[in-house]
């Protein structure tokens, strides 16, 4: 399976948005209860500085999955710390796509300066669980019932990874 991992470009907002609105209409992987537009979704792109990057994973020329580094808190006592997003195309899942992306991730963190990388994942998205478990991410905080969605009330559990310090 030939894949690469690649800087995000505008031109891939439609593919960025089909994979994550997906998920904003099926599951509590994300909270948003609306779906991103195009528009929002390239202002997002824009605003995004070399210490916050965004990317996506292709096989075979097509994208089918993006990840990124965010900004976990505005003020500057946490600038080394960053949060985590990846979203994989639900017809891709169980390929490593998803490890692949994760990997690279905190490969570029690291590369960046960044110390820590943090995960917010609802609590019932097991896949997403053992992903961060399996690249080093230690639980650190479980808030119940702080989410909703679909009706229910749902768990938010912190995952933390330290990245070795320069």
């Amino acid at each position: 399976m030939e894949t690469s991992v690649r800087p995000a470009l505008l031109a891939d907002i439609r593919a960025i948005n089909a994979i994550y609105n997906h998920y904003v209409r099926t599951s509590t992987c994300t909270w948003h209860l609306t779906e991103e537009t195009d528009e929002g979704r390239a202002t997002w792109l824009r605003n995004r500085g070399p210490a916050h990057p965004a990317l996506v994973i292709e096989l075979q020329g097509k994208v089918v999955g993006w990840g990124s580094l965010s900004t976990y808190n505005t003020r500057q006592g946490w600038s080394a710390t960053v949060e985590d997003s990846i979203f994989i195309d639900h017809t891709h899942h169980g390929q490593g796509l998803g490890k692949r992306m994760l990997q690279e991730l905190l490969l570029r963190a690291e590369a960046i300066g960044h110390t820590s990388v943090i995960a917010r994942i609802s609590g019932e998205q097991g896949p997403s669980l053992r992903l961060h478990a399996s690249l080093g991410f230690e639980q650190a905080g479980l808030l119940r019932g702080v989410g909703h969605k679909f009706g229910q009330k749902l768990d938010c559990v912190y995952m933390l990874k330290a990245l070795r310090q320069p």
